[in-house]
Formats: structure tokens, C-alpha cells, sequence
């Protein structure tokens, strides 16, 4: 895979493909431009080399129709402001009119397409599309991390059109980070997997017990092992087809060595509602009519000790319901606690980020991940088809 500071890029036509996929309140504001922050030190790498910039990305879910509500103009508006220079938006990313505006660029210049989703041949991975999007470049930069688990025409079958193909500086951090700590990692090696279901994270799971020393679950998906092992669970989120697959991580992780730590206590509701009635009781007493929603705080006392010898975190899911306040103690203190260790900690997923900006530390993450479904891609040991797709040009 070849990397944007081995190639030469001045005075030429650098396509970037990155991940702008803000959030927007109701008046079309930014309310959170970690994203494209992120990739800003490609971008200055790029301009300080002279080249010119053609800058592309999705956003939202606008499934091959023009949604006004989805245009990228925002963040045209944002990138210009943190860059301090003048960003232009193209009316699409393909046809005539893009062609004329990238001939008449001069180097230094940026140019923002216009939302790809805007087409329904990005998502289809259309060769056509990606062979048009390719046409604007001399080189093509994947710096989208976030995205790079896709199968779309600017992610992947670009590679097999563009002149030249290259990895952006966030892509290379993602992917280096991630490598330290699997490939060779300093141990006790431990592993924080939350969220809603056992379903979602079992590829992760199954693969990460190839290499850790300790699992920690929380989250809703701790519910369907604490019923494996025979404790009712009330109300709560259970996935009944997966008990019997919870038990088997749990004896593989055994017969391993792994220590594998699930909830002792927990913070039950009598609903699904911030304004419920809520107590905290051992896993052994949680009555029938009522649901877990968050672990109790011997259980947050447990995961602090298990951390305490950690050398390498790696976390991705939520502890609990953290959305509501009433719920979101347990994730708030397993991101102070990883905070405090002194593990090479790597944080990933949109909730688990999100939960450690509201905790304030997120300056004392070693490495905050800016992809979810990729992170968890990569935690099941799969290969991205964005990375892939570079490796072959590469080769190719």
C-alpha cells in the first residue's frame, strides 16, 4: 500500500476520498466537526506540496436521490474556515460541469463535490461511476477510515481507474495503531466489548480471543451470557438464540486462559425510560418484571482492577444505556478508568466515542478511533475492501 508522503503529488490533481459525514442540527449547523479535523493534516500536507484538491465524501443516507437536507454546502463552509482558505463546491461529483471546474483549477486550489450518495452507483460500487470519479485525478487519496469497510466506487473500485493510489495520514494512524496493538502488543492485552448485541460483536469477539488476555462485557449483550449461566435477567434485551453460542465463547475463553469478566451488579428499570424507577442489585436478584440498563458500581470496581495491570485496551460498545444520565454511570466510569491506565488504550465506535467526549477525556485516549463499523471490522480480523483495494493497485 502505498502512502501520500512516498509519492510525488505537486502540481497535480489529488483526489481525496475522506469521511465528512458530520451531524447537522435542524438549521443545517455542524454540531460536531471532529471528522473533518481529522483529516486535516492529509489536506495541509497536500496544499504545502502545491497540489490541488478535489475532495470527496457522503452524507447521510440519501439512497441515490438529490436531498437538499444532505448537501455537503456546511461543511464547504467549515473545511474553508479551519483550513483559512477558500473551498469551492462543485453542483455534483460527476458530469461536464465538475470536469470544466477541475480543469480550471490552479495548484492550492480545493474543490468539495457534491454529496456521492447523491448517486446510487456509489453504494452498487458501479465500475462506470468509480472509472467517471477517477477521470478528475492524477493520484487518488483514501483517508477514509470510517468507511473503508464498504464496498462503494470511491472507496474501492477507484483504485482499479486511478493513475496512481495512496492512503491519507488518518488511514495509515487507524490502521498503525490498530496493528501495534494486536500484532505485537504490550500485555496483558484487554479487551471492553459492550453494546446492545451479542449478534453484532460475535465476529470481534471469537477473533479477539485469538490474542487478549482478559475480556470485559457490559452492555445489553451481557445479559444473554449472565443467562447462560443460568441467572434470570427479567425484562431485559436477551438474544435467546445466541445463549447457547455465549456459553461457547465463554469455554473457549477458558480453555485459552482468558480471564473473561461479565457484570456482578447491575441498575435495573421497572421501563425503558429515563424517568423510571431504578435500584441496583447483584445479577443474582434481578427481579421479573424489570430491566438491566446499566452495570452497578461494584461491577465498575471490578473492571477498575482488572485495567490495573493492563499494558494495551482495546474498547468498542457501551457499558449501558449511557444516552440516559440515569444509566450512564458504568460507561462514564470504565472511560475514567481507561483514562487513568497506563495502557496503549484504543477507543472505537460512534457511542463509545461519543461516550468519551462526555466524559471530558477524551485527551487522555491514547487513540480515538473515527470508525465504527470499520474499527469493528478490523476487531474481527477482516481486511477493509478500501485497504485492500490498495494493496492490489499497489501491486497492480
Amino acid at each position: 500500500m502505498k502512502r501520500i508522503q512516498n509519492i510525488e503529488i505537486s502540481g497535480k490533481k489529488v483526489f481525496f476520498r475522506v469521511d465528512f459525514n458530520v451531524p447537522l442540527d435542524e438549521y443545517q449547523n455542524i454540531t460536531d466537526d471532529t471528522r473533518i479535523r481529522a483529516v486535516l493534516p492529509t489536506l495541509k500536507y497536500a496544499l504545502d506540496h502545491n497540489a490541488k484538491l478535489i475532495i470527496s465524501s457522503h452524507m447521510g443516507r440519501p439512497k441515490g436521490a438529490v436531498v437538499p437536507e444532505m448537501s455537503l454546502s456546511p461543511v464547504a463552509k467549515r473545511l474553508g474556515q479551519l483550513l483559512e482558505k477558500k473551498v469551492g463546491l462543485a453542483g455534483d461529483c460527476v458530469g461536464p460541469d465538475v470536469k470544466k471546474l477541475v480543469s480550471e483549477m490552479k495548484p492550492g486550489d480545493i474543490l468539495l463535490l457534491e454529496n456521492l450518495r447523491f448517486h446510487p452507483e456509489e453504494q452498487k460500487n458501479d465500475g462506470a461511476f468509480a472509472k467517471e470519479l477517477a477521470s478528475l485525478c492524477d493520484v487518488y487519496v483514501n483517508d477514509a477510515f470510517a468507511v473503508s469497510h464498504r464496498v462503494n466506487a470511491s472507496v474501492a473500485d477507484i483504485t482499479k481507474h486511478a493513475p496512481l493510489s495512496a492512503a491519507g495520514f488518518l488511514l495509515q494512524k487507524e490502521l498503525d495503531y490498530f496493528k501495534k496493538a494486536m500484532a505485537d502488543p504490550q500485555r496483558p492485552l484487554v479487551a471492553v466489548v459492550g453494546g446492545a448485541k451479542v449478534s453484532g460483536k460475535l465476529g470481534a469477539l471469537e477473533n479477539m480471543l485469538q490474542h487478549v488476555d482478559k475480556v470485559i462485557i457490559g452492555g445489553a449483550m451481557a445479559n444473554t451470557f449472565l443467562k447462560n449461566m443460568g441467572y434470570a435477567v427479567g425484562n431485559s434485551k436477551v438474544e435467546d438464540d445466541l445463549v447457547d453460542v455465549a456459553g461457547t465463547v465463554m469455554k473457549k475463553a477458558a480453555e485459552k486462559g482468558i480471564k473473561f469478566y461479565l457484570p456482578v451488579d447491575v441498575v435495573v428499570a421497572n421501563r425503558f425510560d429515563p424517568k423510571a424507577d431504578i435500584k441496583k442489585v447483584s445479577v443474582q436478584e434481578i427481579p421479573s418484571d424489570w430491566m438491566v440498563m446499566d452495570i452497578g458500581p461494584a461491577t465498575s470496581l471490578l473492571y477498575s482492577e482488572v485495567l490495573y495491570d493492563a499494558k494495551t485496551i482495546i474498547w468498542n460498545g457501551p457499558l449501558g444505556v449511557f444516552e440516559m444520565d440515569a444509566f450512564s454511570r458504568g460507561t462514564i466510569a470504565m472511560v475514567h478508568n481507561v483514562a487513568d491506565s497506563h495502557a496503549l488504550a484504543i477507543v472505537g465506535g460512534g457511542d463509545t466515542n461519543v461516550a468519551v467526549h462526555k466524559a471530558g477525556e477524551s485527551e487522555r485516549i491514547d487513540y480515538i478511533s473515527t470508525g465504527g463499523g470499520a474499527f469493528l471490522a478490523l476487531m474481527e480480523g477482516k481486511v477493509l475492501p478500501g485497504v485492500a483495494a490498495l494493496d492490489e493497485s499497489d501491486r497492480g
